[in-house]
């Protein structure tokens, strides 16, 4: 099988290959088909009434959603990841800070803490350094993101309005705009996604 990953990536492991479902052996046909139950995720997420019944900031709403983007293409989608990665907390920690991300952001939201944009953009942030899964973890802190801007009124966030998978210029300004977050900067960040 030959793997790679783009700068901002996760590698993805021996171990977690075995939890490969499709026959899959080169790194643009896994994003192919991930890209294609990425698209399954999201109509769940937005058309589903069971999606829509469910409150996004709860832990269980969470996996369901990353199961859902990831169930055609890894065994353990929708489960938090058991391994350290290069980015992430240590993975014993990952329920404390999610429900310290989970607990800030009911916070933020009653009252009115940030702009709505702003709750969605930090929510994503943040959880994509928790780091929940083994893998996807910026594309279903997106998906998320725009969850939470639609339940508020808004619209979806465009992400630089491409592919942010691979390596280009999107993904540079957006790994960038993450960096700004570290520093406490968000608005690099919130800018990139309404672009």
């Amino acid at each position: 099988m030959t793997f790679e990953h783009t700068p901002g990536q996760t590698p993805i492991a021996a171990a977690e290959l075995e939890g490969l479902i499709p026959a899959i052996s080169i790194q643009a046909e896994l994003n192919e088909w991930e890209e294609t139950n990425i698209i399954e995720g999201r109509q769940w997420a937005f058309e589903s009434r069971a999606s829509l019944r469910l409150d996004p900031l709860t832990s269980g709403y969470l996996k369901k959603l990353h199961q859902h983007m990831f169930n055609h293409t890894w065994k353990w989608a929708g489960k938090f990841r058991l391994t350290e990665k290069n980015i992430g907390v240590a993975f014993h920690k990952i329920p404390l800070e999610l429900q310290n991300l989970l607990d800030d952001t009911r916070y933020w939201i009653e009252h009115n803490t940030f702009s709505k944009d702003e709750i969605a953009v930090r929510f994503h942030y943040r959880l994509v350094n928790i780091h929940l899964f083994e893998n996807g973890n910026g594309r279903h802190a997106r998906l998320v993101a725009d969850v939470l801007a639609t339940r508020a009124g808004r619209p979806p966030f465009s992400w630089g309005n491409t592919d942010l998978a691979g390596a280009g210029p999107a993904r540079k300004r957006y790994l960038a705009a993450l960096a700004a977050a570290d520093l406490g900067d968000y608005e690099p960040l919130i800018a990139f996604a309404r672009t």
